[in-house]
Formats: C-alpha cells, sequence, structure tokens
C-alpha cells in the first residue's frame, strides 16, 4: 500500500490495546508500515513484546510492547508511565481489546415451540458471570484505556481515539447478546465522547469490521473436524454481498483515514468495514 497521504502520522505514537490479537497486530503492523510509532499493549506479554520486535526488525520503526489489563486502571497507569519515559507522549489510542466468550453465547439461535423443554440452551441459560466477562472485556475494556491516555491529548489539544466496534453493534447476531450490547456500547460512547472532547481538538471514531475469522469466533464459523464453513459460517456469507470473510488487512486503510488529517472534520462516525454486509437486505 502506498502510505503517500499519511504523511502526518509518521513519528505519531499510537497506543493499541488488545494489539497481541489477530486484528490488533495487523493493525500495527499496518501503522509501521506508515511511519506510526507503535506501543502494543497485551494481556499475553509475550505476545506484546514478540510483535513489537518484529515490527521493529521488519520496517526499522520503533515499536514497544506491554503486559496491560484493559480491565485494570492501576495496569493501565503503570503502563503509561513506561510509555512516556520509553516513547514519549501518546498522538493516538486504538482501542482492539474485546472478543467474546463460549460462557456467554447460547447453543440456540431462537426459541421454537419445539424448543421448550431445552430453554437453559437459550436466552434462559446464560449464566451472569459470563455475560458480565463479555461486556466488561468489550465495553469497560474500552472505556479505561481512554479514561488513562486521553488525558494528555486533552491537555495538548490534540488527538485521535479509534474504538473497534462490529457489525453486531448494528444487527444482533443470534446466540451472542453479550458482544452484541456490548459493541452497541460502543458505538454510544463513541458519539458521546465525540461531543465531549470536539472543543479540545481530540476526535473519536469507530471501526464496525464484518466478518474476519479470529481466534474468538472461529469455533462458531468453522467446524474444526472437517474444517469446512458451520451453518452459521454459510449464512453469513450469504449475506455478505462479497462472498468472502474480511481479511485483516482490509481494516488497515480506514485505520489510517480515520486516524490522520484527512479526516480532521469527521468526529463521533463508525465506519462499517464489512464486504456490504450493512447494506444488504437478503434479496
Amino acid at each position: 500500500m502506498e502510505h503517500v497521504f499519511f504523511e502526518d502520522l509518521k513519528d505519531k505514537i499510537c497506543v493499541i490495546t488488545g494489539g497481541g490479537g489477530v486484528l490488533g497486530s495487523t493493525i500495527a503492523r499496518g501503522l509501521a508500515a506508515a511511519g506510526v510509532v507503535t506501543v502494543i499493549l497485551d494481556i499475553n506479554e509475550q505476545a506484546a513484546s514478540g510483535l513489537s520486535g518484529e515490527i521493529t526488525n521488519e520496517t526499522g520503526v520503533r515499536s514497544y510492547g506491554y503486559k496491560a489489563d484493559v480491565l485494570d486502571k492501576a495496569s493501565l497507569e503503570k503502563v503509561q508511565e513506561k510509555i512516556l519515559a520509553e516513547a514519549g507522549e501518546v498522538d493516538m489510542l486504538i482501542n482492539g481489546a474485546g472478543g467474546n466468550s463460549p460462557g456467554a453465547t447460547t447453543r440456540l439461535e431462537q426459541i421454537t415451540e419445539d424448543d421448550l423443554n431445552r430453554l437453559d440452551e437459550g436466552f434462559f441459560g446464560l449464566q451472569l458471570e459470563g455475560f458480565s466477562k463479555v461486556f466488561d472485556l468489550n465495553f469497560t475494556g474500552t472505556l479505561l484505556p481512554t479514561l488513562v491516555f486521553t488525558r494528555g491529548m486533552v491537555t495538548r489539544q490534540k488527538g485521535v481515539v479509534l474504538n473497534v466496534s462490529s457489525m453486531n453493534s448494528y444487527r444482533p447476531l443470534t446466540k451472542i447478546p453479550a458482544y452484541s450490547a456490548a459493541k452497541a456500547s460502543i458505538n454510544n460512547f463513541t458519539q458521546w465522547l465525540a461531543v465531549h472532547l470536539a472543543k479540545v481538538g481530540v476526535r473519536v471514531n469507530a471501526i464496525a469490521p464484518g466478518f474476519f475469522l479470529t481466534s474468538q469466533n472461529r469455533f462458531l464459523l468453522v467446524d474444526e473436524k472437517t474444517g469446512k464453513l458451520t451453518p452459521r459460517g454459510e449464512k453469513i456469507i450469504a449475506s455478505t454481498p462479497m462472498g468472502v470473510f474480511g481479511d485483516p488487512d482490509d481494516l488497515n486503510g480506514t485505520v489510517l483515514y480515520l486516524l490522520s488529517d484527512l479526516s480532521r472534520f469527521i468526529t463521533g462516525v463508525c465506519v462499517p468495514v464489512d464486504g456490504g454486509y450493512s447494506a444488504y437486505g437478503g434479496v
């Protein structure tokens, strides 16, 4: 990809939570290719430090990796001190930490008359612990890093926050109510914070990826024994006009645009990156 349009991003410092994951790591590499200094935060310290080392070796652009828990404000504040000492002031924040869990997933897509004797396989079988875990990871895991890393941006009156939402925020999928609800809350929070910070030069936007195969959703979309799509995976492909799952690299253009000065008059939006899923009515 030619990055001539994103010269203003060179040497800017961007924190990426969940940076060691499939989507986060791809975004980090895309940013480094544009000259952005990446600070990769992940609960898995080895994933964060390993990726940062690879990026520095491959691109020659500085990259840092630290362990951090997005659900622990003290953990984030501690790592912020390291970032300020070793990398510098944070210019941009990508809230990429998130995901779903089998513990917050129903076995039934819908409850029918034939299912009245197995209600616990649907909504009524959800446990608060599992639901809360997924909601907290996605929403609170966006809120806390934003609280920690945007204070400096506000003080300097310049910065960008990019939240990672999902197509589930617009059209909730069956089986995953906690994930869908959490991502919908991120959209609302993005709009609220964008208004709140608009007059001090900090922009807040989000992207809503469509369907990408990741470690969190693979068990729902691909049969681990045959390697073929599950009926659910087939439904998604049938509802995606482009007819394929997204490649993680497909996010990079939108991410770079929303972080750069090319979008300096854009705040409070959530941009779908979904192969047309959100535009398709099924017929």
